[in-house]
């Protein structure tokens, strides 16, 4: 018989320290708190302040087996989400390049989110019809089954090391930017001034820059009222390899994670607004959903909206889920809770549910 067991991934669950005991004190969250007090914690990672990678990507990578403990700051999704949006990776090592907003402070350089930049599709392909006979005369070929994330390989990439565009957003790009990673070099290493910017990345990305400077497609934006897409990001560096079938169903809006499931052969799908909308058929197997619904309001620091998100999952997700586990119509639920650089895994069985004398706090996982 098939374990029933649903396991909610949650990226930027997990505030700061510095914000935590405000936003979780008084959270009045029945279901979440229930399925946090009566679990068993069975995985914890602690970053470091330098890691160019999330914790919820590095958790995807080694659960379905792209790497092992081991790699600690490795998350190298590209050929994934490259499957995902409809290509074919074969073997190649595959970066992902994203159009971004970089925006001008007062002496430095600030990455904004992404998901910001509310690029549309037509808007992407315009762009990148402009940026491909850059990108292919620097020796690279290209594949971009949508327009909104561009895949790039060649030996010219060498080994260049770029941050996650959400690890960088919001910050000073300095140490951010790609690096030439040398064999031996650690997370604080390659997110150091000292290290060894890459020329060729930076002439790739300058002469982007200037092909899109007066492009009509901006001046379309900017009546609008939206910020131009003026730089672009490279991230998540990988070969595609075998991975496990971790899960067999996986729902979730991110390339990343649905290219995972697809390398797995699980059933793949985009995420429901709740529990109740997951097929019965579903329940009665092993499901990963990822609930990616804090993860703009935790980068604004909107920590007003990012409570409000919280209320929906805890509405839509964690107390059904407590129904169905009371019911017998789920066996186990799992959270991962991860933050910008640590990340928590619980698991409560329905059995647990019985074990009323635990009374663990939602805020004091968070800052442990």
């Amino acid at each position: 018989m098939h374990a029933k067991r649903l396991h909610l991934l949650v990226p930027f669950a997990l505030p700061a320290a510095v914000h935590a005991d405000a936003l979780l004190r008084d959270l009045e969250r029945p279901g979440l708190e229930k399925l946090l007090q009566r679990a068993t914690v069975t995985e914890r990672e602690h970053g470091a302040d330098f890691q160019r990678t999330l914790p919820h990507e590095r958790w995807l990578a080694r659960r379905f087996g792209v790497v092992d403990g081991t790699q600690t700051d490795s998350a190298p999704l590209a050929p994934y989400m490259l499957l995902a949006d409809g290509g074919t990776p074969g073997t190649e090592n595959w970066a992902c390049i994203e159009p971004v907003h970089i925006q001008i402070a007062r002496d430095h350089l600030v990455l904004v989110d992404p998901g910001s930049l509310a690029l549309s599709s037509e808007d992407a392909a315009l762009l990148l019809a402009q940026a491909r006979p850059l990108i292919e005369e620097l020796g690279l070929t290209l594949s971009a089954p949508d327009p909104l994330r561009w895949y790039v390989h060649g030996s010219a990439l060498g080994t260049v090391a770029g941050a996650s565009p959400l690890r960088a957003s919001g910050r000073s790009i300095e140490i951010w930017l790609p690096h030439d990673m040398q064999a031996g070099q650690t997370a604080a290493d390659v997110g150091s001034k000292e290290a060894k910017r890459s020329t060729f990345w930076m002439k790739l990305q300058n002469e982007v820059q200037m092909s899109w400077f007066e492009h009509p497609v901006h001046d379309n934006r900017a009546a609008l009222g939206l910020q131009p897409a003026n730089s672009i990001w490279l991230h998540s560096q990988g070969k595609l390899v075998p991975v496990k079938r971790a899960f067999d169903s996986v729902f979730s809006a991110q390339p990343a994670t649905r290219g995972l499931g697809l390398a797995g052969n699980a059933h793949n799908a985009l995420r429901p607004t709740r529990l109740a909308e997951l097929p019965a058929t579903v329940l009665a197997a092993t499901t990963l959903v990822e609930l990616d619904t804090l993860t703009l309001p935790f980068l604004h620091e909107d920590w007003y909206e990012w409570r409000n998100a919280l209320g929906s999952l805890e509405q839509d997700w964690f107390a059904p889920a407590v129904d169905a586990l009371e019911a017998g119509q789920l066996d186990a639920v799992a959270l991962t809770l991860c933050g910008e650089t640590h990340s928590l895994t619980l698991t409560t069985t329905r059995g647990d549910l019985r074990k009323f004398w635990r009374r663990r706090a939602f805020v004091s996982l968070a800052t442990e």
